[in-house]
C-alpha cells in the first residue's frame, strides 16, 4: 500500500484533467515519513484517487504522476510503458533511429530514451525516475536486445532534484562513435558529446522538406551543429551550402559527415551567426534558402523578452539575406517561446525588413516527440517554411 498526498480544494483542476505535475503549493496533506523518490498515491480534496506518482519534497514539482490506475509500479510496469512507446513509433514508420521515450508524453515523466540502431541513450532528469534506472537498463538489455546503453545525465536541471550531473555506460562499454542513416544521408556522431543525446532526432521530418526546394539552390545554414540540414540540402541537389556553428567540435563533425557522403558543395566554418549575418548583408550576399535553427534563447519564462529580441534580430537578418522568391526555414526550440509569440516575432521581423513573407508550411517536432493535449510542456519545437518575396 502506497502512502498518500492530497491536493487542496480549488487546486486540482489541471492535474485532474490530465497534467502529471503536482506542485508543492497545491498539496494540503502529506502522509508522514514519505522518502524522496518514493511512490505515492495522489488524491483530490474529496479524497478521490487521481493517480500514482513519485514524490520529491526537494523539488518545486513535488509529485509527477506515472499512471491514473491503481496498478503496481514495478519492472513490469516500466516494461509495458516502453513496449507501448515502441509499438506507437513503429506504427508511425520509425524503425532504427528515434526517440523511444519522450518523458511526460509517454507517461514516464523525467525519462528520455533515444534509440540509434541497437544502441540507446538514456537521460534521467528526476530523482523519482533515478530510482528505476537499473530496472529500465535491464528492460533495454533483456527485452529490447540493446547492444549498448549510455547515460547522458549531464544536464543542470538534475540539480533541482538534488541529483548530480553524470554520464557513462549503463551496459558493458562500447564504441560510442555511432553511424546512422537517414533518408540516404549518413551521419556519425559521438554519444558522449554535444547537445541533447548527440543528434537532433526531432528535426527528422523538417529536414525532408528541403527535398522539394533545394535543387540548384545556394543555401545558408546557420547554427548547423553537425550539419544535418546542410547535408540534406546538398543531398537534395543544392548548388552550394554555406554553414556556420559556434562550436569548433561540431563543425569538425559536420566536415567529416560531408566527406562521408561525398557532398563537396558544403563549406563549414566555425563562427557566430550573430557576427556573420551582418557582414553578409553589408557585402550584398544573397541566398535561395536561409535556414535558422538556433539553440533555445531562453529556458525560463523570466528571460522571454530577451529571447524575443534575439529571435527578431536573427530572423530580420536572415530575411534580408534571402533572394526574392527564395525561402526562409526558421525554428524556435524553446517551450517558453509559444507559437503565438514566435509568429508575432516573425511578423515584426518581416515588417522591419520591408519584405512580404508567405507561409508555405508550419513545421514542428517529429512524431516520435508526441505533443499531448493538456500538457503544453510536451510542445517545444515550432517553425515555418516561408516564401520571401
Amino acid at each position: 500500500m502506497y502512502k498518500k498526498i492530497r491536493i487542496g480544494r480549488g487546486k486540482g483542476y489541471r492535474v485532474e484533467h490530465g497534467h502529471p505535475w503536482v506542485y508543492h503549493n497545491e498539496i494540503e496533506h502529506t502522509d508522514p515519513y514519505i522518502s524522496n523518490g518514493e511512490i505515492v498515491d495522489v488524491y483530490n480534496f474529496k479524497d478521490r484517487f487521481i493517480g500514482r506518482a513519485y514524490y520529491n519534497a526537494q523539488s518545486l514539482i513535488t509529485a509527477r504522476i506515472l499512471t491514473r490506475k491503481e496498478e503496481q509500479i514495478n519492472t513490469d510496469f516500466f516494461s509495458r510503458r516502453l513496449l507501448q512507446a515502441k509499438h506507437q513509433r513503429e506504427a508511425y514508420g520509425y524503425t532504427h533511429n528515434y526517440r523511444l521515450i519522450f518523458g511526460e508524453a509517454d507517461h514516464l515523466p523525467g525519462l528520455v530514451i533515444d534509440k540509434f540502431g541497437d544502441y540507446y541513450v538514456v537521460q534521467i532528469l528526476t530523482l523519482g525516475m533515478e530510482q528505476w534506472k537499473k530496472n529500465i537498463t535491464e528492460i533495454l538489455i533483456n527485452q529490447f536486445r540493446a547492444k549498448g546503453i549510455y547515460e547522458r545525465n549531464d544536464v543542470p536541471v538534475r540539480t533541482l532534484e538534488g541529483l548530480t550531473e553524470q554520464q557513462g555506460f549503463l551496459s558493458d562499454p562500447f564504441d560510442t562513435h555511432i553511424e546512422i542513416e537517414e533518408q540516404g544521408v549518413r551521419f556519425q556522431f559521438d554519444l558522449t558529446e554535444g547537445q541533447k543525446t548527440g543528434f537532433f532526432l526531432d528535426q527528422k521530418e523538417n529536414r525532408e522538406e528541403l527535398k522539394t526546394i533545394a535543387k540548384g539552390a545556394h543555401v545558408l545554414d546557420c547554427f548547423t551543429y553537425t550539419g544535418s540540414f546542410a547535408l540534406f540540402a546538398a543531398y537534395y541537389g543544392a548548388a552550394s551550402v554555406t554553414a556556420y556553428d559556434v562550436s569548433a567540435r561540431a563543425i569538425q563533425r559536420a566536415v567529416e559527415n560531408a566527406t562521408r557522403n561525398q557532398l563537396s558543395q558544403c563549406t563549414f566554418t566555425c563562427a557566430n551567426a550573430f557576427d556573420v549575418l551582418p557582414e553578409k548583408i553589408k557585402s550584398g550576399e544573397r541566398y535561395d534558402i536561409v535556414i535558422l535553427d538556433p539553440p533555445a534563447f531562453t529556458k525560463s519564462r523570466k528571460n522571454i523578452q530577451s529571447a524575443i529580441r534575439g529571435y527578431k534580430e536573427i530572423n530580420l537578418r536572415g530575411i534580408k539575406l534571402v533572394k526574392p522568391g527564395g525561402f526562409l526555414m526558421t525554428f524556435s526550440c524553446s517551450h517558453f517561446m509559444s507559437d503565438e509569440l514566435f509568429y508575432e516575432t516573425l511578423c515584426e521581423a518581416a515588417y522591419d525588413s520591408g519584405r512580404t513573407l508567405k507561409r508555405i508550411k508550419y513545421l514542428q517536432q517529429s512524431k516520435d516527440h508526441p505533443v499531448v493535449l493538456g500538457i503544453p510542456e510536451t510542445q517545444y519545437l515550432k517553425g515555418y517554411l516561408l516564401l520571401v518575396e
